[in-house]
């Protein structure tokens, strides 16, 4: 009789154990919307690509285009008790209090895409673009165009979210820094980027005669709604134009342009941060602890930028999303 008592536990734990092996690691993933870029829409394919059951996951996925939004989606998953939360943060600020609490509930945190002002050990790790490196790759380039004057179109991205601080802060400091660069007219896409509202911006800027030789557009999207509107004004841009055209993010079709001569210039900004962070998961969860973070728990994604009179087939390959 004991050992059919001893059988049947042996059974249950067997049981136990598979059924918690069949729910999967329970990950809450926070990300904003994929029709924001071509740049999110990889970035999204790439996370739910990775985090599958067939991977050992339980994951929930969140579009969240605000922070109000995303902090009630954090909070949620607090209250529902998974055991870690990815977040790609739509501002930079007021994530204290989620995240302390987070940590208060055994639960773990990621950072992806964007960082978060926050204490560094709210967060397990950050596996994240260097958005000021990428503003100042962009601004270098800039500058090596040895131009006499440089009259800035400004498109910022969302504001307050660190991939519009990162790319605007170079340009706002170099401008501020030099008489001959002058910031004509900025404006932004809004929370979702919206080209339709970087082409509104350019074409209040043409419609009231200012005058500009560069578009500095904060992603591909609202880049080329720029040039929707100097197309329609007759005013022609790229290698042998009379504006410069930047983007950022490297989508596929952006770099074409850069190849036909139509763009100037784009800068890169890697999405795949997926497979980063199951290796790190997968590495909590057998009792190790992960290596390779900076001072700021981060890993930093090698990006680059890219020019058309350099850019090759064999780019646009390699590195187009």
């Amino acid at each position: 009789m004991k050992k059919f008592v001893a059988l049947l536990l042996m059974l249950a734990m067997v049981l136990c154990c598979a059924a918690a092996m069949a729910d999967g690691i329970k990950v809450g993933i926070i990300n904003l919307d994929p029709s924001e870029s071509g740049y999110r829409e990889a970035n999204v394919r790439n996370l739910t690509e990775t985090f599958t059951a067939e991977n050992g996951y339980d994951a929930t996925f969140v579009t969240a285009p605000t922070a109000d939004k995303q902090l009630e989606a954090a909070r949620g998953f607090i209250t529902a008790g998974v055991k870690y939360i990815l977040v790609s943060a739509a501002e930079t600020t007021g994530w204290d209090e989620v995240l302390t609490d987070a940590q208060e509930a055994g639960i773990t945190v990621f950072l992806f895409d964007r960082m978060i002002e926050c204490d560094p050990s709210l967060y397990a790790a950050a596996v994240v673009s260097d958005m000021r490196q990428e503003g100042e790759t962009a601004v270098a380039w800039l500058e090596s165009l040895g131009l006499e004057e440089y009259n800035i179109l400004h498109i910022q991205g969302q504001l307050g979210s660190a991939a519009q601080i990162g790319r605007s802060d170079p340009l706002t400091e170099k401008c501020a820094a030099e008489a001959n660069w002058t910031i004509v007219r900025e404006g932004t896409g809004g929370d979702s980027w919206d080209p339709n509202e970087a082409r509104k911006i350019a074409e209040a800027a043409i419609n009231a005669g200012e005058k500009f030789n560069i578009v500095y557009a904060e992603n591909d999207g609202m880049a080329d709604g720029v040039v929707a509107a100097l197309d329609a004004a007759g005013i022609t841009h790229g290698v042998d134009g009379d504006v410069y055209i930047m983007g950022f993010d490297c989508n596929k079709w952006a770099l074409e342009k850069l190849l036909n001569g139509e763009w100037n210039y784009d800068g890169q900004c890697s999405p795949f941060q997926a497979v980063k962070i199951d290796e790190m998961i997968k590495v909590l969860e057998a009792g190790g602890q992960i290596e390779g973070l900076n001072d700021l728990n981060q890993i930093i994604s090698e990006e680059k930028g890219f020019d058309a009179k350099t850019i090759t087939q064999a780019d646009i390959d390699a590195y187009g999303l």
